[in-house]
């Protein structure tokens, strides 16, 4: 029976590369607080989430000779960004709050520790079974 990491990590590892993607894109909507013109964006995490479950459940391609390329099973999954729409927008056509974006930043941290957790406890367990303990 091969071993494969993917199944032994479940959708956590996927789930942290989303997390790391939708940081770097509120840290952006923070830095960006004062200038014009700037439309905050996010990125939609449970469709993100169901999209690479999708992706990860659907068929894979088998090599049926040596001369073929194999595929690469694991892909950094890709959110699509969706621009937030603003409750109050600015007169130089800025939609940053700094509130609702920073709040965002705090809770999306939250959970990308919790999916590290997790991830992290897979692998003392991987680690346990390995040693034989």
């Amino acid at each position: 029976m091969a071993f494969n990491l993917d199944n032994a990590f479940g959708i956590h590892a996927d789930a942290l590369k989303l997390r790391a993607q939708r940081t770097a894109q509120l840290a952006a909507n923070i830095a960006n607080v004062d200038t014009p013109n700037y439309k905050a964006k996010d990125i939609d995490f449970q469709a993100a989430m169901k999209q690479v479950q999708q992706v990860n459940g659907a068929s894979t391609m088998t090599r049926t000779q040596a001369g073929h390329l194999s595929s690469s099973g694991s892909s950094t999954p890709v959110a699509p960004l969706l621009y937030r729409i603003p409750l109050q927008p600015s007169l130089d056509g800025n939609t940053v709050n700094a509130q609702i974006e920073q709040a965002a930043f705090a809770k999306n941290t939250v959970e990308y520790q919790a999916s590290f957790s997790f991830l992290n406890g897979r692998i003392k367990g991987l680690m346990t079974a390995l040693k034989g303990e």
